[in-house]
């Protein structure tokens, strides 16, 4: 937890330094467009195929039981998997890329040209892709008990995108070069934690392509299927506001909410990498019948998330407009019922986490699929319309109003039959009683 609180200040502090340098030095369409192509790539968080949510299930027993050979196989099959697919997807994109109407899909007008918006939405999507592969290894250090070190990692990867950008700007060079730098830190960072990792201590579970087996594939590719299409779910149930807001006022009106969108959103990724280690915590835990330890430490750390996000929340919503006008060179508004949307968005999200982090770890990924589906059909209208009639501050009201009528009943369903499903093993192994395959 010390180092998630680490992590997420590097994180925190990385958008408050770069917005008032880079809103000004790029204009208020130009930064807009940047955004809402970051929103784009956002969306597109699936593309590692639900492999590494699959991959860190796996690799929890393995890891319990010394089983380096099984967590060899499942960590080169999926290296190869999401390499083969980065390349590929890396190829389509840029042969396909004089054909897609970058311009219309970002509804880009005023002085930002169509070239510009090409080379952007080039520059984003190629760095992600790369990053697929690449961001594995955050998956396997939490598997293998290294929460600490992956966060500081994360925390490396913020800074030096930070220290990068930076220097750009101080040199006087192209936005373009700014873009450049700012989305090459997190692969970079990635590929140097990758290396010093599998060659400082785990040579004996890095990834072979002599040690990729098509049976362990299948069994691991069983298992994301799931996943991936509860994140693709997510992931534009999540990143849609800024398109959503693009279309329905236009790019002009994304800086007032995407800034503050921004610095709430660290709260939000405060408490997912705070609740992330549970996962393989409550597999183990499961496996043992140890039901007690899940339903205990489930509700004290829903109590810790819920005031992680809405301590600091809090304080944003009450000095918000003043922080905003003494911080940016441009005026975006310093509206405390948007700052409260959000705030009530993110609270929510802190509360289910640690209920998520059980049902993933028992593999029990339909309920909250059905959830967020319901979810995304349902924000998706609802914010178009609150955009139009209501303005950008009806954005986050929606959203946490159609999250609590959704998504909310669907993770305390999911926690419960989650519970129910280990209850009856866990009491025939206290009674010494054989438990059916």
């Amino acid at each position: 937890m010390a180092t998630a609180l680490v992590s997420r200040a590097a994180g925190f502090v990385a958008p408050i330094v770069l917005v008032p340098v880079t809103l000004p030095y790029f204009g208020t369409d130009l930064y807009g467009l940047w955004m809402a192509v970051a929103a784009l790539v956002g969306m597109a968080s699936f593309a590692d195929l639900g492999l590494g949510s699959g991959l860190m299930t796996k690799l929890a027993p393995c890891h319990a039981h010394g089983d380096d050979d099984r967590a060899r196989g499942y960590i080169s099959s999926a290296y190869l998997t999401l390499s083969l697919l980065a390349a590929a997807m890396i190829t389509l994109l840029w042969l396909f890329a004089g054909g897609i109407p970058w311009t219309s899909l970002f509804n880009v007008s005023g002085e930002v040209t169509s070239g510009q918006t090409r080379l952007i939405a080039l520059m984003c999507l190629t760095a992600f892709l790369v990053n697929v592969p690449l961001s594995l290894i955050t998956r396997v250090q939490y598997a293998y008990q290294q929460v600490g070190r992956s966060n500081i990692w994360q925390a490396a990867a913020s800074l030096t995108g930070l220290v990068l950008v930076l220097a750009v700007v101080a040199a006087g060079l192209s936005p373009m070069l700014v873009i450049a730098t700012s989305v090459a830190a997190p692969p970079l960072v990635n590929l140097v934690n990758t290396i010093w990792f599998f060659r400082r201590g785990h040579r004996r579970i890095r990834p072979r392509l002599g040690a990729v087996d098509a049976r362990t594939a299948w069994e691991l590719t069983r298992l994301s299927g799931l996943f991936f299409v509860l994140t693709v779910v997510m992931s534009l149930a999540t990143n849609a506001d800024t398109l959503v807001i693009a279309h329905a006022l236009g790019l002009s009106a994304v800086a007032g909410f995407v800034i503050p969108a921004k610095l709430l959103a660290q709260l939000g990724q405060l408490v997912v990498l705070v609740n992330v280690p549970l996962w393989p915590a409550n597999g183990d835990a499961l496996a043992q019948g140890q039901l007690s330890w899940v339903r205990h430490t489930t509700r004290r750390m829903t109590v810790l998330s819920v005031l992680a996000a809405a301590v600091p929340s809090v304080v944003l919503v009450s000095f918000g407009d003043w922080l905003f006008a003494a911080w940016l060179p441009v005026s975006i508004g310093g509206d405390r019922w948007l700052l409260a949307g959000l705030a009530v968005w993110w609270v929510l999200q802190a509360a289910l986490s640690p209920r998520f982090m059980v049902q993933n770890a028992a593999g029990v990924v339909v309920p909250q699929l059905v959830g967020w589906v319901a979810f995304l059909a349902l924000s998706i209208l609802g914010k178009w319309f609150g955009a139009r009639w209501f303005g950008v501050t009806a954005v986050p009201w929606v959203g946490a109003a159609g999250y609590a009528l959704t998504v909310l009943p669907a993770a305390l369903y999911g926690y419960r039959r989650t519970l129910r499903r280990h209850r009856a093993p866990a009491a025939q192994e206290r009674k010494g009683e054989p438990i059916a395959a």
